[in-house]
């Protein structure tokens, strides 16, 4: 398995763009999810989103992706309004952060074909926060499913245990549960694992290279292009 992971600003980037929304509507279909806070396309308008597309080796298939969403004026974070609705706190606690300072991950999935290969459990987590470095962020939220709160705090965020019910909530639908999460030390990630960091520290230090990863599905070689001066 070959692929390749690089930035796009969505603005900049409108067929991309449409590929990524278009992927991430089949796999919350695929769920049962049909109306989320995120289904709003609005930030496609956003300069500040950016986002994070797994290809296949010829460019031609998109297997997954996710979306950095920094915080600017008219733009708050889609947790935010997912969670006014069950925990006003969240005004308050957003009150602590600068715009453009804060940004929310978001909007992750891979497609069955690169499903067992990690892509969407660890290695766009990993590279998500790799990527704040490059952003100039204090910090990094994420609303983050059962199955990857574990890959989530191995890699630097905390569960933010001031809101909802100890940091859960029923979202995005009845039965589904997500924990709002976040890394504030973005620069030093003192909670991440020794060997999380040093991955993520090897990207932010080598932004566009290839790495020969390994999965229960076996080996995959990425090569990664997390350049934004480009952008």
């Amino acid at each position: 398995m070959k692929v390749k992971i690089r930035v796009v600003r969505a603005i900049s980037s409108p067929a991309d763009t449409e590929k990524y929304v278009n992927g991430h509507f089949k796999v919350l279909e695929s769920y049962g999810v049909t109306k989320v806070t995120s289904a709003d396309r609005s930030w496609m308008n956003n300069p500040n989103v950016y986002l994070l597309l797994v290809e296949s080796e010829d460019g031609e298939r998109m297997l997954g992706g996710g979306r950095v969403q920094l915080r600017s004026a008219g733009f708050p974070l889609p947790l935010e309004g997912a969670i006014f609705e069950k925990d006003s706190r969240i005004v308050k606690y957003m009150e602590r952060f600068e715009d453009l300072k804060v940004a929310e991950y978001c909007g992750l999935w891979n497609s069955k074909e690169v499903s067992g290969y990690g892509i969407g459990s660890i290695y766009l987590i990993r590279i998500g926060v790799a990527l704040t470095s490059f952003l100039d962020l204090n910090c990094l939220m994420a609303f983050c499913s059962p199955f990857t709160v574990a890959n989530s705090q191995s890699v630097g965020l905390r569960i933010i245990e001031e809101l909802g019910d100890q940091g859960t909530f029923l979202y995005p639908k009845e039965g589904l549960i997500a924990t709002i999460m976040e890394v504030e030390d973005v620069r030093t990630l003192e909670r991440a694992m020794p060997e999380e960091k040093e991955f993520i520290f090897d990207l932010r230090n080598n932004p566009r290279q290839t790495k020969l990863l390994t999965s229960k599905m076996g080996e995959m070689e990425v090569e990664f292009d997390l350049n934004l001066e480009k952008l």
